[in-house]
């Protein structure tokens, strides 16, 4: 038989092995996952009498995808290590690099199966997910949680351009603001300014009541100041603005959330971080399946002592010591001690490093 067709078998091998152990190894844990979120959520269920064809299709149909992509780089890497250590205790890698086949080209089927899994991934990540995701919140708000909550102090926003406003705090399950503020520029400076001690929304008359305001208005050398009790008036903002779901820009797709982060930008937001965090990761983390993959055929295709129990529990020390960088370096983002784009990409530069070494020493 020729080399080339040789090669062709060991490539469909190892493709089928790759894909076969990782499917596998997912809808494992699909099914945990599943099984223990039903069994936290079925007081909720009955509770509020959620019917049945909305907990399968509204709900469970559009979380396992989440699970899928969730969980899809580490188990690349787990399904790596287990059909890679497995062929190496049977010395089957040992037979196909002594019949001359090079390390790197023993690493080709790996990086192929890898790159379906990664734009698989990609896809899922940017666009079917959010999707899902926005159907599953549904089902969430209706029959698990409440819709809107909000715990942010200290609430800076852009109404429109040159026009700023500022809350100590807003209560959801009030309409109400406390400490609210209204400044207005124009090309002179600031023209306008109101304070208030509350500001609540009257949900019949669309508009804004306010409490115990105070009216500053500039006019050149003019200044007028007035106050009051209560006054009805309507504003650009509604209470939407303040009941923000912490999970919102989960459920755009990656152009709606890139036109969501200007807008927010615009506005002032704190949170500009927050969202960027989310729209670089869904790259960051299907390109982790490269590096994945590269650490765990490294690791795996020497036969040691210990042999496949050596290898998983590498695997899974590994694992999350990537989960906890990846934790660590996305907390100071949002803290805004770290760029966005730098923090989500910092596990995968790390581990890069080290996937890197891995392959030298696994060719020797």
């Amino acid at each position: 038989m020729k080399r080339g067709a040789i090669m062709k078998i060991l490539d469909w091998y190892i493709i089928k092995k790759f894909l076969g152990t990782f499917v596998l190894s997912l809808a494992l844990i699909i099914l945990i996952v599943v099984v223990f979120d039903i069994s936290e959520k079925i007081d909720d269920f009955l509770q509020k009498e959620a019917p049945l064809k909305a907990i399968i299709f509204d709900y469970y149909f559009n979380f396992i995808p989440y699970i899928v992509n969730l969980f899809s780089p580490l188990f690349t890497f787990i399904a790596v290590i287990l059909f890679t250590s497995s062929m190496a205790s049977r010395t089957e890698i040992v037979a196909i690099l002594s019949s001359g086949v090079s390390y790197r080209r023993l690493l080709f089927p790996y990086m192929l199966s890898a790159t379906v899994i990664a734009l698989l991934s990609l896809y899922l990540n940017n666009y079917v997910i959010p999707r899902a995701t926005k159907k599953r919140i549904a089902f969430e708000d209706t029959y698990i949680r409440d819709q809107f909550h909000n715990q942010d102090r200290n609430i800076h926003k852009q109404e429109s351009p040159g026009n700023y406003i500022y809350l100590e705090r807003y209560k959801t399950e009030e309409n109400t603001g406390y400490k609210f503020s209204i400044e207005k520029f124009n090309s002179s400076g600031l023209y306008y300014k109101m304070m208030a001690e509350t500001i609540k929304w009257d949900s019949i008359k669309s508009r804004w009541t306010i409490n115990n305001y105070f009216v500053r208005t500039i006019n050149g050398m003019n200044e007028t100041i007035r106050k009051g009790k209560t006054i009805d008036t309507s504003f650009a903002f509604t209470p939407k603005e303040f009941g923000r779901k912490d999970n919102t820009v989960e459920t755009m797709d990656t152009p709606e959330l890139n036109k969501y982060i200007e807008s927010e930008r615009l506005k002032g937001s704190d949170h500009i971080e927050v969202y960027e965090i989310e729209k670089y990761r869904r790259s960051s983390f299907p390109f982790a399946t490269f590096i994945l993959t590269l650490i765990g055929v490294s690791i795996a295709s020497r036969k040691v002592r210990g042999g496949i129990g050596m290898h998983i529990g590498l695997g899974i020390f590994i694992s999350f010591t990537f989960i906890m960088f990846m934790q660590i370096s996305t907390t100071f983002a949002a803290g805004g001690l770290l760029s966005p784009l730098v923090a989500v990409w910092i596990p995968n530069f790390l581990f890069s490093f080290l996937a890197w070494y891995l392959l030298n020493k696994a060719q020797k």
